[in-house]
């Protein structure tokens, strides 16, 4: 599952749905506000004028933060609480001692999942993953596929051999006009293949460049099945980075393995007939010799066997890949991967809560949607970055500290900065530290 926490590669194409011939993905904008927190809140900060101003400014942004890690804090004791009652390594132990029923158990299971899918931020960090290289074996698997294809096409064989076509829906004339003004915003990221390229002697003969959209993080939640009698109640959670969309399903525990490729498919084929014909032509002879039919069959089951053990050897060097690059690709798993999303889930709330009151305090008041436009103008300008801004989540928190308000007809507007300061009050953090200065601060 794709969440918080990285920049998308700069590689980045973004191309128009005119580009409807080629292989192209579309994906919506995100919602995460992709810059650090102390550079957004600096930036900010240094576009204040007046020195005093912007201290107030520095002081409420860790008022915010405070305020906010607190609203969060009892409820992510909660999320590490049930974890520990389905972690795989001691959750069953736990559940044991806490001696409940089936339907309880069911219950704690679904407030854990329910808990856990709130805080996950899709941030899915789009990079591009590209690879030049010349593919000649790869080339030649395409061109066998490509033959074959073309083979069950024309002998009529193609609906006995192909899978379950899939039917594409008829799109709605009346929803597509409601989605349309989203789906301008969108961004759409090409996907170059071997599979979809020309087979020309160009790309035949030279190199060429593949190129695979990447999610930058990813967090796949799972449980290992088990039979009836003792059901595996172990909650899965890891994190991993920099997967490519071709590869999603590596992360996966259950794993499609790889079949014959083409070529190796034409190998045996090759040898299979070859032998067949040898054979058949040995024993039409009028004095057939038995040891010529044994060598011959004995040539052709060897060589069989040869291509299937190879077969198993590529299929274990297979697996051993898989094994080391998701090892280096998986950056956390249970416990630290929910305390990185919780991290994550504060640092996002605040730098919305920020932003906003950014904007209300240089700008005057605003409606709902002209701050949310705002909001996301001034992290283009500043940034240069784009972000469905959630102006609905942070205008909720601006409300729940109670540093702004609504005149008569709703336009939002902001208390002044040493007033937003004062109706927050010190916070147990400050009064920590005051406390840990001294009688001397």
């Amino acid at each position: 599952m794709p969440i918080s926490g990285g920049r998308g590669s700069p590689a980045v194409k973004e191309v128009g749905p005119n580009v409807r011939s080629k292989d192209v993905m579309r994906l919506e904008r995100e919602s995460v506000i992709p810059i650090l927190k102390p550079k957004l809140i600096m930036t900010l900060a240094n576009l204040i004028e007046h020195g005093t101003d912007r201290a107030e400014f520095l002081k409420l942004c860790k008022r915010v933060e405070y305020t906010i890690r607190a609203w969060y804090l009892l409820q992510f004791e909660d999320l590490m609480q049930l974890h520990s009652l389905f972690d795989p390594v001691r959750g069953a132990q736990r559940l044991e001692q806490q001696n409940l029923s089936s339907e309880e158990i069911d219950v704690l299971e679904q407030n854990f999942l329910t808990y856990l899918f709130q805080y996950v931020i899709f941030r899915r960090g789009i990079g591009i993953d590209r690879t030049t290289d010349y593919f000649f074996n790869e080339k030649l698997d395409v061109i066998i596929a490509h033959t074959w294809s073309w083979l069950l096409k024309i002998s009529r064989l193609e609906k006995l051999f192909s899978r379950k076509p899939v039917i594409t829906p008829i799109p709605d004339a009346k929803k597509t006009d409601e989605v349309t003004a989203d789906k301008e915003d969108d961004l759409f990221v090409e996907r170059i293949r071997l599979e979809k390229l020309e087979l020309n002697l160009k790309n035949l003969l030279g190199k060429i460049t593949i190129q695979e959209p990447t999610f930058d993080r990813m967090i796949v939640v799972y449980r290992r099945a088990s039979d009836k009698a003792k059901k595996d109640r172990g909650i899965f959670v890891k994190h991993f980075k920099s997967i490519p969309v071709a590869d999603m399903e590596l992360v996966l525990p259950e794993k499609k393995n790889p079949s014959l490729t083409p070529m190796d498919w034409v190998k045996f084929l090759i040898s299979v007939v070859i032998g067949l014909v040898t054979l058949i032509s040995s024993l039409e002879m009028p004095k057939a010799d038995i040891w010529v039919v044994a060598a011959i069959l004995s040539g052709l089951i060897g060589y069989c066997a040869k291509i299937y053990f190879s077969f198993q050897q590529n299929m274990v060097t297979y697996q051993n890949l898989i094994t080391q690059s998701m090892y280096d690709k998986q950056l956390d798993s249970g416990r630290g991967t929910i305390l990185h999303l919780c991290d994550d889930v504060i640092q996002q709330e605040v730098k919305e809560v920020i932003v906003s009151y950014f904007i209300l305090m240089e700008q005057g008041k605003a409606t709902v949607e002209d701050l949310d436009i705002r909001c996301e103008e001034l992290i283009l300008e500043e940034f240069g970055e784009r972000c469905n801004f959630e102006v609905q989540d942070a205008v909720e928190k601006l409300e729940k500290l109670g540093i702004i308000g609504r005149d008569s007809v709703g336009r939002i507007y902001c208390a002044p900065l040493k007033r937003a300061n004062d109706i927050i009050g010190p916070t147990t953090e400050e009064l920590v530290m005051k406390a840990n200065q001294g009688p001397s601060a």
